[in-house]
């Protein structure tokens, strides 16, 4: 194990110098980084909107108009073989998904098939092996013919819809300035848009929201438009829409297109030049032009109306022919209204309109105190357990200090190479690592400490001390990567990169600890050939202890039981102080322009607003406020109208720094989700710990981490901190750090089960833990002293996220000492349940350790 050939020498300081130079770019500027060489110059992390401000909206495709449209579009296109069986179209009606046809005739039924089956072929997805889709179906009945869209069709419409629309956000956000903004979808018909930056979400809304369909009519002069609303029959073909004009004016048009928004080359704002007022100018493609020069040639003398989104944005008299394709659209326009409207233009049309589930806003300010605080957290938290590290262990501390140095660096890195963005919660799981990764070293460290006392001399101590900690680190490691695999994939946003800052940090700290940790030591050994292991400056627990834990399973299983039943009894009772993110509804987090915000007087502007059930409370600074406002019954839209509400009633003596919006959908699905993950983490985990122990470990981990997740969920209740996103990340770390605990007791057991056949279990448990214990107080303490630093200078933000993991630590400790272990005796395990297969092999490795420590 200390012998290293010089091509694992080369790649193992390869790789580390590799994550230093890719790493670096991150403390330069951003145009001192762009001077780097390829492909340094891009290695640098993405900072996430509650660090640096922005906006996040999650947009819905409206399915429901889509499919309107489409029906729409399929009555047209049936009405022209209707007509050739000498049946109008009033024979048709709508289904919810077709249309039906009253047609008794058989003749003309055959002829209606006949003529539409084109109609009927099926789409070409485009998708190598995958067989086209039949959109529409023919079902026939007793004097009925219907023409239906398939499950299947809708779908692609829909997927079809999605993908079209983000190209077209992302064009209308481009023109915006915005920088590098992600939009993405989400589920089937969903957008997820983040705009960092930004700092009006309502400004961003109404750029990217609106479909933005524009054509062009001829106006009709067959009725009174007024007439027609009062209850006459309009003209076949022709409708009644609305001016854009204070009060709108009613006009009469043709419902047939004689051009589209596709039809547009470009549209630019600008200022007509005998009124000075703001106007959009907008020009043709070729074919455009063609059709409009023919357009007004024919109809010189009539009102043209230009029609966007259902709005008749302007009805000019065609005058003269207009040969030079191109045009203006005029109206009650702003400067800000005319550019917005030309960007819509210029970027095409979104195929439905937007629906918003969920809407967050971070202030550029509150971003860079969250960057400030972030960044103080971290190196305090690291500061602390490096000197920790140091006095624990001496000159050993100081190259698992190096080693975690290293560690960090990677996990920037790899960060940086995989353009991942870097939230606040992603902060916490670096700084959760650094608490984590020490237990590596830690696990290493004891267990050659356990070999020198054990009467080995200290090259071998050092060589079995890594051989036998790989296999509970690799253990441990992998239970708690499971949580962080499943938080990713059932997380959202923060989560999200939570789980992934976390899963890297393990990946990362196996590789520092198993290679670059034992490269240091071999190279200490062969320079310095000591003969004892380097002296410790403290100790919290003593050398060869022997505290009797099982007989303390007779107190410890009825409290546990107590306080289980308690916490179930608090959560029923009591509830949980759900968040936002799980009952809906939209957050404030502002802040006052004055010294001190006026509480009373913020509780006093919010109920003149009407808007049900309003939190108001201080947060942090006495200058700093947070509103809770109840969801609205107004639908996914009701909290987006709560944000303009009270974005104008607080604007002028209030900062807003961060806002949030959560319509109903999204709470409860994000509810489901939470469940959904903790359950599936626990049972994936359940089913690694049965295959790589017994089913009695297994069922002892599950039943010690469902008491972990219980008490923590009854602490909830009881403090009333509220119960969001971050703390079902919260606790699916907790079921990975009390998984690692118990997984690190349980190897020990195993391997004293396969080493002391005849020995009775309670004296066997008492022992393993009792090894395992200077091991599991460093990490716990370690671990601690990272959160510690993250609750008290992290800011209010993460103050509820770190809380939990503080108290899940010290319940993960307890339960791994007086609940995992002793519920081995209750499941009956036996001595000798294990082979002793690899003893002697392991023993006579050992005996033949080489003291050839060439490196």
């Amino acid at each position: 194990m200390l012998y290293f050939e010089r091509w694992k020498m080369i790649a193992i300081l390869g790789t580390v110098l590799a994550a230093f130079a890719f790493a670096f770019p991150n403390v330069l500027n951003e145009q001192t980084a762009s001077s780097l060489p390829s492909p340094l110059d891009q290695s640098r992390l993405n900072l996430g909107l509650d660090l640096q401000g922005g906006v996040y909206l999650l947009a819905e495709i409206d399915e429901a108009e889509l499919t309107d449209s489409r029906l729409e579009n399929l009555r047209e296109e049936l009405c022209p073989p209707l007509r050739e069986t000498r049946t109008g179209c009033s024979a048709m009606t709508y289904t919810d998904t077709g249309v039906r046809i009253r047609l008794s005739d058989d003749e003309k039924r055959n002829q209606l098939k006949a003529a539409t089956e084109e109609l009927l072929l099926p789409l070409q997805t485009g998708v190598f092996g995958q067989a086209p889709i039949e959109e529409i179906e023919l079902i026939e009945e007793s004097g009925f013919i219907t023409y239906n869209l398939t499950r299947q069709g809708l779908d692609k419409r829909l997927n079809d819809a999605v993908e079209k629309a983000i190209e077209v956000i992302r064009r209308r956000i481009d023109a915006l300035g915005v920088s590098e903004p992600q939009i993405q979808r989400q589920g089937v018909g969903r957008i997820v848009i983040q705009a960092p930056g930004a700092e009006d979400a309502q400004e961003l809304k109404d750029t990217i929201g609106e479909p933005a369909r524009m054509s062009f009519h001829l106006v009709s002069e067959e009725a009174d438009p007024a007439a027609v609303l009062q209850g006459q029959r309009p003209p076949r073909g022709t409708e009644v829409l609305n001016t854009n004009d204070d009060p709108p004016l009613p006009v009469l048009i043709q419902t047939r297109e004689l051009l589209t928004g596709e039809d547009l080359a470009g549209a630019t704002p600008g200022f007509d030049s005998r009124t000075n007022q703001p106007v959009v100018n907008f020009t043709f493609n070729s074919r455009g032009g063609q059709i409009f020069a023919d357009i007004t040639q024919r109809n010189v003398g009539r009102p043209f109306a230009i029609v966007l989104d259902g709005t008749v944005l302007t009805a000019p008299v065609i005058n003269e022919p207009i040969l030079g394709g191109a045009g203006q659209i005029s109206g009650n326009f702003t400067a800000e209204s005319a550019n917005a409207l030309a960007i819509q233009i210029s970027s095409g049309a979104l195929p439905a309109r937007l629906t918003y589930l969920e809407e967050r806003t971070v202030g550029p300010s509150l971003g860079a105190d969250s960057i400030v605080a972030g960044e103080l957290a971290g190196i305090v938290g690291a500061v602390l357990v490096l000197t920790f590290m140091f006095l624990a262990y001496g000159k050993l501390g100081i190259i698992a200090n190096i080693a975690l140095t290293a560690n960090i660096v990677m996990i920037l890195a790899l960060l940086s190479v995989l353009g991942a963005t870097l939230t606040l919660p992603g902060i916490a799981g670096i700084v959760l690592t650094v608490g984590m990764a020490v237990d590596s070293n830690v696990l290493i460290y004891e267990r050659i400490r356990e070999e020198r006392r054990n009467g080995r001399n200290v090259i071998q101590a050092i060589d079995a001390g890594f051989r036998r900690a790989l296999v509970t680190i690799i253990d441990a490691s992998l239970t708690t990567l499971l949580a962080a695999v499943i938080l990713f994939y059932l997380g959202s946003g923060p989560i999200r990169g939570f789980a992934v800052t976390l899963a890297i940090g393990i990946v990362t700290t196996v590789f520092t600890a198993f290679t670059l940790t034992r490269l240091m030591i071999a190279v200490w050994v062969q320079k310095t050939r000591p003969k004892e292991l380097p002296k410790r400056w403290i100790s919290l627990v003593k050398d060869d202890t022997h505290i009797p834990f099982m007989p303390w399973r007779k107190i410890a299983f009825p409290a546990s039981a107590v306080t289980v039943l308690l916490s179930a009894v608090m959560f029923v009772t009591v509830g949980l102080n759900l968040g936002i993110d799980f009952k809906g509804g939209t957050l404030f987090e502002v802040q006052s322009r004055a010294a001190v915000a006026d509480l009373a007087d913020v509780r006093d502007r919010m109920n003149e607003l009407n808007l049900g059930d309003v939190q108001v409370q201080e947060f942090g600074t006495p200058r700093d406020v947070l509103i809770r406002v109840e969801p609205q019954e107004a639908g996914s839209n009701g909290e987006q109208s709560v944000v303009a509400l009270v974005t104008n009633v607080l604007g002028e003596d209030y900062e807003i720094r961060r806002q949030e919006a959560v319509g109903p959908t999204v709470s409860g699905e994000l509810a489901r989700a939470g469940t959904i993950a903790v359950v599936v983490a626990l049972l994936a985990i359940l089913v690694y710990i049965w295959l790589r122990f017994e089913w009695q470990f297994a069922l002892g981990a599950i039943a010690a981490t469902t008491h972990d997740v219980i008490l923590t969920i009854g602490m909830f209740s009881l403090v009333g901190i509220e119960f969001g996103l971050a703390s079902i990340a919260a606790i699916l770390t907790i079921v990975g750090y009390s998984l690692n605990d118990t997984v690190v007791v349980y190897d020990r057991v195993r391997e004293n089960l396969r080493r002391y056949k005849k020995m009775e279990i309670p004296e066997l448990l008492d022992m393993s833990i009792n090894q395992m214990l200077p091991r599991t107080i460093l990490t716990s303490v370690t671990t601690l002293l990272a959160l510690l630093a993250l609750y008290t200078l992290g800011g209010e933000v993460l103050a509820s996220f770190t809380f939990a993991m503080i108290f899940g630590v010290i319940i993960g400790t307890y339960s791994s000492i007086f609940m995992a272990a002793p519920l081995l005796i209750l499941f009956n395990l036996r001595p000798g349940a294990l082979s002793n297969d690899d003893v002697d092999a392991e023993k006579r490795a050992t005996a033949n350790t080489s003291a050839d420590l060439n490196v």
